[in-house]
């Protein structure tokens, strides 16, 4: 149906524009559009603006994916917008957006974008670039052209105009969607270095897709992956928790693997990617977390991450425990060195850190099942979520089966059950102390309020 729609061949010199594809070609009804992104363009529009969806949410509705947000671009300045709908706001301070709310679903429009080939166009000095080429600052206001060519992949540059319900491909995006292909636009090599996030993406879209990287687009990433250490910390989280997130984090690990981009996002994640057991756990770790969002469950990143991370922490706790390091110091020092040396590629928040680092402390108190220490576990707020932890570890052979089976059956017992469960005390481990009671005061102890009185002599 697209084939004979995909001849023409469009570039930033082309006069001709973009392949213009009807709505009888590719189906997508604008009631496929939310609520409020129908009403933005709407509104727009009759203001005498352009206005289109735009990027993702084009993409998703063509695959027959229902879209988790929508995005619109415009010509109207981040001004106009804010004037024109009064529930928005405005955000960012180099370049605004502006946030339009309809009851919970919020709609971001940008105002068409000139990027760092567009220099010249009214903003010479617009474009800032570190020393290895990573764009910084490129605020410059474009035509809806130049919007689509700063956009990464082809099948991102599709803007969907609902007057007409017709579809603009500036860049071969239905092409490269029949194709199953995700193939960046431009130079690959000059796009990377304007932008290495850009690879941490087109890993992320192919293994959400279930798509190919073109060999134009993957040829250069092998090399330039070290670029992604002048990244900062924070955006590299961010796009990592979008990968992790995406539903499809087994996946998007084993792309990353095969282009060569796993070295350094992690602590040596490529190290435990080797190791039979880490990758057997980081592997089952990802799968869970596949599942819960498939199923539209809750997913904790600070779980997700501490599962990437717990074989880092059991190789560091070996080597301080080997230095003569009590097991509970030695886990707290493991823990500390970790997090240290992993600050410097992800900034993770210290409100995850905090409860890695409790579901860490936590597994070696299951293997405690004797005394009041069981009762005293389960009553831990973090209990839940430790225990998912202990069931990965078992699931990938890390720890016996018997182990988790006996929490589970211990956790959902009566109170005289859970006496009956109870493992006898190792030998050398201590009892608790059994409490002295205090003599009951007497009258007169009572009635002086001090001391009671001395025997009488005989």
């Amino acid at each position: 149906m697209i084939k004979k729609f995909i001849r023409r061949v469009f570039r930033l010199d082309d006069r001709s524009g973009p392949l213009v594809i009807p709505f009888g070609k590719h189906g997508v009804k604008r009631e496929s559009l939310s609520n409020g992104a129908r009403k933005v363009c709407e509104g727009l529009q009759e203001a005498g603006f352009s206005a289109y969806v735009v990027g993702g949410a084009v993409r998703d509705l063509l695959l027959e994916v229902q879209p988790k947000d929508f995005d619109v671009a415009t010509n109207a300045l981040p001004e106009d917008v804010h004037r024109l709908f009064r529930r928005s706001r405005l955000i960012g301070r180099r370049f605004k957006l502006v946030h339009v709310m309809f009851g919970s679903e919020t709609i971001e429009v940008s105002t068409f974008r000139a990027g760092a080939a567009a220099e010249g166009l009214g903003g010479q000095h617009a474009t800032e670039t570190d020393e290895h080429g990573r764009v910084l600052r490129d605020n410059v206001y474009g035509n809806r052209e130049q919007d689509a060519a700063r956009r990464d992949f082809s099948i991102n540059a599709l803007y969907y105009d609902p007057s007409d319900q017709s579809i603009l491909d500036f860049h071969h995006g239905l092409r490269d969607l029949k194709k199953k292909t995700v193939s960046i636009i431009g130079d690959p090599r000059a796009r990377f270095r304007e932008d290495p996030v850009r690879m941490l993406r087109a890993a992320r879209f192919a293994a959400k897709l279930e798509f190919k990287i073109d060999e134009r687009t993957r040829a250069p990433i092998a090399d330039m992956a070290p670029l992604i250490e002048n990244v900062p910390a924070a955006r590299l989280f961010d796009e990592m928790l979008k990968l992790l997130l995406s539903g499809h984090a087994a996946s998007c690990v084993r792309e990353l693997r095969e282009a060569g981009l796993h070295h350094g996002l992690l602590p040596m994640l490529d190290v435990i990617l080797e190791q039979p057991m880490g990758e057997r756990f980081v592997m089952s770790a990802l799968a869970e977390t596949d599942e819960r969002i498939r199923a539209g469950k809750s997913v904790s990143p600070a779980f997700l991450f501490a599962a990437l991370l717990w074989h880092e922490v059991l190789a560091a706790l070996k080597k301080e425990e080997a230095h003569g390091m009590r097991p509970v110091p030695a886990l707290h020092a493991a823990m500390d060195a970790v997090l240290d040396l992993q600050t410097d590629k992800l900034a993770i928040p210290r409100r995850f850190t905090a409860v890695m680092k409790e579901i860490w402390l936590l597994q070696p108190r299951f293997e405690q099942r004797s005394g009041k220490r069981p009762y005293s576990l389960v009553g831990n707020e973090r209990f839940r979520a430790a225990y998912d932890f202990l069931l990965l570890r078992c699931s990938s052979g890390e720890c016996p089966k018997e182990l988790s089976a006996w929490w589970e059956r211990f956790q959902h017992a009566s109170p005289d059950e859970r006496d009956e469960m109870l493992m006898p005390a190792e030998a050398g481990e201590r009892r608790p102390r059994k409490r002295r009671r205090r003599p009951a005061r007497g009258h007169a102890e009572g009635e002086a309020g001090g001391k009671p009185p001395a025997p009488q002599a005989e």
